[in-house]
């Protein structure tokens, strides 16, 4: 099954900090009015089997809304190092809620467990950090923003599904028109389903007959185990482990695409956070170092990837994961030694010095993304510095 990718850009974090930038407007020309367009997607819906009644129920709220193309042509950066993102995201407050709900909903995180497999931390982990469990979870009517990104001639291909999704979930009695209301980018409910995750992977957990992810707490739950579970996740194998790594070791092996046994990550001298030996056995994980080789280290084991499959941004995804531990009793992560981490500014200049070097980083936009760090770790490869992928100002020096 091809999983579905989440619009990262798209998540909602009013209480979140980035950096935006605006993105080259691209010009819609001989695009048909907004008007003709509606009157062929209705069409389109009835070939489709959407009930006459649901279309015309919901088509009275399509309506282009330029203050949503103006945040789509932004860009919402990461801006911040895993540090200081988790010091922000995992609050006290946050940890304390968390703590709070997994105890009082403590019978349904079984169920769940129960059911799909994923632990109750985990869960409260994302619920925790898209709408501060179910306390932000939107004010936009999802079909007005759905119908302008879907006529919009940018991402049209990705959002005409997500609106005739929106209008199947009306079409089978899950929600009203009138209870669509979310993020700007049309997720819903309290982890923030894109409709079509919603139609297909939300579930009915407290037996009322409608998958409900706005109000009932449930649903929205239960469903959240359903997507980590079709990503693939791991029934009662561990996500994320703090460690202690060598002063000494090949960082070039610290990398998310290379899953090595823990037997060979103890010999490599890699011990848990509280100094015990890591078992010596096939189980494998990855070694990684979000902050460089002087920060904080973490093995990631398969369930890991079933983050980054909820949301491909490596601060967003460690730091939900983080959190996770923290919920399921881990202490706070280790600092390491004081790393000053490069500024988003800084991070392009880097990116523009590793395009001029012949190296494809994805958009210049100042995120060390996958393909940065993969750059990073050649270069500091053949300038003799420490291959652990992580952007510094001393290989920006360099370059």
């Amino acid at each position: 099954m091809n999983k579905f990718k989440r619009i990262v850009t798209a998540t909602v974090f009013t209480f979140m900090a980035i950096l935006p930038e605006l993105a080259t407007a691209q010009q819609c020309k001989g695009q048909p009015s907004f008007g003709n367009w509606v009157k062929s997607f209705k069409k389109e819906a009835r070939s489709a089997g959407i009930s006459a009644r649901t279309i015309a129920s919901t088509s009275k709220q399509f309506a282009y809304d330029k203050s949503v193309i103006k945040k789509d042509r932004q860009q919402g950066v990461f801006s911040q190092s895993f540090l200081q993102f988790s010091d922000r995201m995992v609050a006290q407050y946050r940890l304390d809620s968390g703590r709070k709900n997994l105890k009082k909903l403590k019978s349904t995180f079984s169920r769940i467990e129960k059911q799909f497999g994923v632990p109750g931390a985990v869960i409260s982990a994302f619920w925790g950090l898209e709408t501060d469990f179910g306390a932000n979870i939107g004010k936009d009517s999802t079909l007005k923003s759905l119908s302008t990104l879907a006529y919009d001639c940018r991402r049209p291909e990705k959002f005409r599904p997500q609106l005739m999704d929106a209008l199947r979930l009306v079409d089978r009695g899950d929600l009203k028109a009138s209870e669509m209301v979310g993020a700007w980018a049309g997720e819903l409910g309290q982890t923030q389903f894109l409709p079509t995750e919603y139609n297909t992977f939300a579930v009915d957990f407290d037996g009322n007959g409608k998958r409900n992810l706005l109000t009932s707490k449930a649903d929205a739950l239960a469903s959240s185990a359903s997507l980590l579970k079709s990503f693939g996740w791991a029934r009662n194998q561990p996500w994320l482990q703090e460690v202690k790594v060598p002063k000494i070791m090949n960082w070039a092996d610290a990398d998310l695409a290379i899953k090595l046994p823990r037997s060979q990550w103890k010999k490599r001298g890699v011990k848990f956070i509280n100094g015990s030996a890591i078992p010596s056995d096939g189980l494998k994980a990855s070694l990684l170092l979000p902050m460089g080789h002087k920060g904080p280290a973490f093995l990631a084991y398969h369930n890991f990837d079933m983050f980054l499959e909820w949301n491909q941004s490596l601060v967003y995804s460690t730091t939900a994961a983080y959190f996770a531990t923290r919920l399921a009793g881990a202490k706070k992560v280790q600092r390491g030694s004081k790393i000053v981490p490069l500024k988003h500014g800084e991070i392009k200049q880097l990116q523009q010095k590793l395009v001029k070097r012949g190296f494809d980083v994805g958009k210049i936009d100042g995120i060390p993304g996958k393909k940065t760090r993969a750059a990073v770790k050649v270069m500091q490869q053949k300038l003799g510095l420490p291959a652990d992928s992580y952007p510094t100002g001393r290989l920006l020096a360099k370059l």
